[in-house]
């Protein structure tokens, strides 16, 4: 079961810039819920425990609880507009859930056993294709990552979706092939290049034709002094 967390919120009568900017002023953050069986309804979240929920992590994958006159609803986050100087959040758009709605969402993928992995332990490198994987799921019932074991993982190896354990009702909107998520790819080995070896056997050649060179000069001043 998906955890369900309160974030405080008041109900939001004024629409538009104006308004928007007053609310900000004020230490909230604008946003909507939308969605569901009700009409849309423009809200005001209090600014901190907002960034609170965000710094936290897998915000976006988390159901929270608001209530109004009506009572209680649950909510996912949707989209979040940051201030791209400050970061700070500008504006949270929310959709109604109930625990049957299907809902898309992005999992993060967590890797396994890294430090037993034979393929790592023989100098392989772990190159992960997908960081997350998007799925289908009840909103009650969202995984917070998925998991992949790299007990038996090899040099060579491709680790695919049929490889990941999906919890019940969890299905990858990819549903046409068998993709990626990662492989263990061979050690990088730097080798000698061929120019270097060439410009090293140059660099020796020079040395000895200049050897050369002076013992040839002094026989020269040699035989002339004989003469």
């Amino acid at each position: 079961m998906t955890n369900t967390h309160e974030l405080p919120f008041t109900k939001r009568e004024g629409t538009g810039t104006g308004p928007a900017r007053a609310v900000r002023r004020a230490g909230l953050v604008p946003g909507i819920v939308y969605g569901g069986d009700g009409d849309p309804m423009s809200i005001s979240v209090e600014g901190r425990a907002l960034v609170r929920a965000i710094e936290q992590g897998g915000f976006m994958n988390s159901l929270f609880e608001l209530q109004n006159d009506a009572g209680n609803e649950k909510v996912l986050p949707r989209d979040v507009q940051f201030d791209v100087v400050t970061d700070r959040p500008l504006h949270v758009d929310f959709l109604r859930v109930s625990d049957r709605t299907i809902v898309t969402i992005e999992v993060p993928v967590v890797f396994l056993n890294e430090e037993e992995c034979p393929g790592l332990k023989r100098g392989g490198v772990l190159n992960v294709v997908r960081y997350t994987i998007e799925v289908n799921c009840r909103a009650n019932a969202m995984p917070e990552h998925l998991e992949i074991d790299l007990l038996e993982a090899d040099i060579g190896d491709s680790l695919h979706i049929s490889a990941v354990p999906l919890p019940e009702g969890v299905t990858p909107t990819i549903t046409d092939r068998d993709f990626t998520i990662a492989t263990i790819a061979a050690p990088t080995v730097q080798e000698e290049s061929e120019d270097e070896d060439e410009e090293g056997l140059e660099a020796a050649g020079e040395g000895e034709d200049g050897e050369g060179a002076e013992g040839g000069d002094g026989e020269e001043a040699g035989e002339s002094a004989e003469d």
